[in-house]
């Protein structure tokens, strides 16, 4: 098998720094983004914590969890933004993009754990030890949990803005801007449950509505933890590259006039904007080895150029009809490598 990385000197000339820099640029914008909803998740967790104490309140307990998980994910995020650039070596060759997956799934047990588990302990503790009827402190409470609302608010709006900015629907690809949306969004819908169960609470004395928002908030943690956790252990396994995309590639091979048939397609996203193509191909006979090596070179530069994502690009190149494997030259050392 032969492969190189696109970015070698048989290739076209090409700003090394492009690529970094639209990385570096999205990068910059979602660090932002995380950021912000950092600043406003410690200010309301503290704020939170100290209502629900004062007023004994298991849903704005709940919601306290809930605003500490989602501080302790967002330090998980920066430090995906921050690892996962960093250049490939001759340990990692395919380099660090998968650490944004790594984190953004250590992010999903973190919403599950700290913000699901405790939820519902307290949504249950409610239903079994009842509660005081002494409602001090749930105005301050509520209030808590609407200054709490226009927070997450904005800090949603901030993120949803950054996916509009980035391409729609293609902006969640990265993992840390989709964590982000999703805490945000579940924050939103969970400080609204939040209210309604201690304004219930106190309009009809039955604790029962407070636990059972508890209880809410803590099912709708859960479902979320599992689909950010889903997303990125599907990628850290070696997830392969969109159908559209895979069928690109294939297309283009297809379209080479040297290439009789392409025996076999792989791909895997090693990174969030970083793609490993490999691929056997059968080329048509009476190619000498010279020649073979020029198509092979001629093959992946064209790859490179349409597909900016492949970054590391290996073909297998035979004869079938000849009757025997020929392998390129510029393989020479690169089995298996990188």
């Amino acid at each position: 098998m032969s492969g190189t990385s696109h970015r070698t000197a048989d290739q076209p000339a090409q700003d090394p720094t492009t690529d970094a820099g639209a990385g570096a640029t999205s990068d910059g914008r979602t660090r932002v983004t995380v950021l912000v909803a950092l600043a406003a998740n410690l200010v309301i967790a503290l704020a939170k914590a100290v209502g629900g104490l004062l007023a004994h309140s298991p849903a704005l307990l709940s919601e306290a969890a809930h605003s500490v998980a989602d501080s302790c994910n967002e330090i998980f995020l920066l430090a995906a933004l921050r690892r996962s650039r960093r250049p490939a070596d001759r340990r990692h060759p395919f380099g660090y993009g998968k650490e944004r997956f790594f984190w953004s799934l250590l992010a999903a047990v973190g919403i599950f754990v700290m913000g699901g588990c405790f939820s519902v302990f307290q949504g249950v503790q409610a239903l079994r030890n009842g509660a005081e009827e002494d409602f001090t402190g749930y105005v301050a409470g509520m209030s808590v949990l609407g200054v709490a609302l226009l927070a997450e608010g904005a800090s949603l709006l901030r993120a949803l803005y950054q996916v509009r900015a980035q391409g729609g629907g293609s902006g969640l690809r990265d993992p840390a801007l989709r964590t982000v949306v999703a805490e945000d969004g579940t924050a939103v819908l969970g400080v609204t449950l939040a209210l309604i169960g201690m304004g219930l609470h106190m309009a009809t004395g039955q604790v029962v509505w407070e636990a059972a928002a508890s209880l809410a908030i803590g099912v709708l943690l859960g479902y979320v933890a599992y689909r950010l956790g889903r997303d990125a252990r599907d990628q850290l396994i070696g997830e392969a590259a969109d159908p559209e995309l895979s069928g690109r590639i294939g297309r283009l091979l297809r379209e080479q006039p040297e290439i009789d048939s392409v025996e076999a397609l792989f791909t895997m996203k090693t990174g969030l904007d970083s793609l490993l193509v490999a691929a056997r191909i059968d080329l048509v006979p009476g190619l000498d080895s010279e020649r073979v090596e020029e198509v092979a070179v001629r093959i992946k530069r064209a790859i490179s150029l349409r597909v900016p994502e492949a970054e590391q690009v290996f073909l297998d190149v035979t004869d079938r009809r000849a009757g025997e494997a020929r392998e390129s030259p510029a393989a020479t050392g690169e089995r298996g490598g990188a």
